[in-house]
């Protein structure tokens, strides 16, 4: 059953503090464990606050989840874009960069997987889920990132590309996490190269061209995101991304 509260009042810059280490703490204990595991009680545990505190800053477990995934978009977001922008090459090798670095991640013993497509199997009866639409828009925010760098590297078909390049990384995530080979990202990476090296027009294929990327979201942060993608090689993670 949720408990809910009456609506908080407006938070005080004290208040955010506490609203931040609520959400980090469920953001630790709902990668580690699974949300439906990890209930509210263990969350304010964590936190080192009292139960009638967490219900002050969010009114439901729901709110509380919503609020993990949210805190990891544009964390997993600016990691794709630096792992993309920091890898040498022309627009396929870039691309692949994202997958490489991504199966480092998870060869991390604490990597889980991708969180936004975990939570969403959790909530699979939910579908109106305020966790599930945050993870929706997360993955089309991905989508329409690469069909800009796409379109500018002159691919006539942009969004399909993209959609696909979205089908190797989630379908890598889903069969990294249940054979424990990491070694299956690398080969979606090399997948995802040739599909890009396929469609680039001829002028674009030479070594010389590098694709500019283009910007995943007004105002991404280039903050903390070991556990944003799911076990990015600074810190343990996609604990977030991403992942």
């Amino acid at each position: 059953m949720i408990v809910r509260m009456s609506a908080a009042a407006p938070k005080t810059r004290e208040g955010s503090t506490t609203r931040g280490r609520i959400v980090a703490a469920a953001a630790k204990l709902f990668y580690a464990e699974g949300i439906r595991a990890v209930g509210v009680d263990a969350v304010a545990e964590k936190a080192g606050v009292t139960k009638r505190t967490l219900y002050y800053h969010f009114r439901s477990k729901d709110d509380l989840v919503a609020a993990y995934l949210e805190g990891r978009d544009q964390p997993n977001l600016a990691l794709f874009r630096q792992w993309f922008e920091e890898t040498p090459g022309a627009l396929p090798a870039k691309v692949e960069g994202i997958f490489r670095n991504l199966a480092r991640a998870a060869r991390h013993p604490k990597w889980k997987g991708c969180g936004f497509l975990r939570t969403s199997a959790e909530l699979a009866n939910l579908p109106g889920h305020p966790a599930i639409k945050i993870g929706a828009a997360h993955k089309k925010k991905f989508e329409r990132w690469l069909c800009e760098i796409f379109a500018e590297a002159g691919i006539a078909t942009p969004e399909e590309l993209a959609r696909q390049m979205l089908l190797l990384l989630d379908g890598s995530f889903a069969v990294v996490l249940l054979h424990r080979d990491a070694s299956y990202m690398e080969t979606a990476g090399a997948a995802a190269a040739k599909l890009v090296a396929a469609t680039l027009p001829a002028r674009a294929s030479g070594p010389r061209r590098a694709a500019k990327s283009a910007r995943l979201a007004p105002g991404a942060e280039e903050r903390d995101v070991g556990s944003a993608v799911e076990g990015a090689v600074r810190r343990p993670p996609l604990h977030g991304a991403a992942r």
